[in-house]
């Protein structure tokens, strides 16, 4: 399995790339890189400028670039299942080429071929009219019909300018491996990186699709925080709190629309994954 994030026009308040880097962080203190492509190719250093870090006591340029590294997750396979099975997962950070993007795609499923990948997600983030004071929203989608039953995704129907994550999504379709694209929506009043609220929306339906365990404690502690510091902006800006009070009239007012239509298979499906995700935090806190 492959999951995919990319720096740029696809990820609003970095929720996207954050979440891939949480993963590595949370399996393996920051992932074990084993691959990286030659920037020169694809970006523009006046656009993305390297920048100067000290690495180990030691300066040196740090280059942007799209890097690849491994991980081993953990799996519950049930609700109450105390046996866990390892997933690798190969996970790719980058930034949004400037140039040559359908190489770009291909040197990056050239080497899933070569890692035997057989499913990609990729993930994204995009500025939407939501309230930050609800939960974020985040779309699936698959042009896979299998997919879209199982994972309860829904085909992709967006036509518009895009960035290389809808290129990579469309070579992913012509090399006919299968692949899920998921986008957490961010409040466009508020999408100052970081979004860590977004970001754990992002991981939580990760944790449905691949029944994975993620440990999401800190994140979720930092999402507190996130929203009570822009609960405070809104009360001391009665302008942004006027805008914020309409978008949670719009928002409510939505959701009971889409009331009427939830089935009993629908409500059955959620609480399923309500059940997977508290057993799966329980197991985290516990280890």
């Amino acid at each position: 399995m492959m999951v995919a994030a990319f720096e740029g026009w696809n990820d609003a308040g970095e929720a996207a790339s954050n979440a891939v880097k949480h993963l590595a962080e949370a399996y393996a203190g920051g992932g074990r890189v084993f691959a990286a492509l030659d920037g020169e190719d694809y970006y523009d250093y006046q656009v993305h400028r390297p920048v100067m870090a000290a690495m180990d006591d030691v300066r040196q340029v740090i280059w942007p670039t799209t890097r690849f590294s491994i991980v081993r997750a953990p799996t519950r396979l049930l609700p109450g299942d105390a046996h866990e099975e390892p997933r690798d997962l190969v996970l790719v950070h980058g930034v949004e080429p400037n140039m040559r993007w359908r190489s770009f795609c291909e040197e990056i499923l050239g080497l899933a071929r070569d890692l035997g990948v057989g499913q990609i997600i990729t993930l994204g983030a995009y500025l939407a009219d939501v309230p930050h004071t609800r939960p974020t929203p985040v779309t699936g989608t698959s042009a896979d019909e299998a997919y879209q039953a199982l994972f309860d995704v829904e085909p992709p129907t967006y036509e518009g300018p895009v960035g290389i994550t809808g290129v990579f999504q469309e070579a992913c379709r012509y090399a006919g491996i299968p692949l899920m694209s998921f986008w957490a929506a961010v409040p466009h009043y508020v999408a100052h990186p970081p979004v860590p609220k977004a970001t754990l929306a992002l991981l939580r339906r990760l944790e449905d699709v691949l029944d994975l365990s993620v440990p999401t404690k800190r994140l979720a502690e930092e999402a507190q925080t996130w929203e009570a510091g822009v609960d405070e902006l809104a009360e001391n800006d009665a302008e942004v709190g006027e805008y914020v009070r309409t978008l949670e009239e719009q928002r409510d007012n939505e959701d009971a629309a889409d009331l009427p239509e939830a089935s009993g298979e629908a409500i059955a499906r959620e609480f399923e994954r309500y059940l997977r995700r508290q057993e799966r935090r329980r197991g985290s806190e516990e280890g």
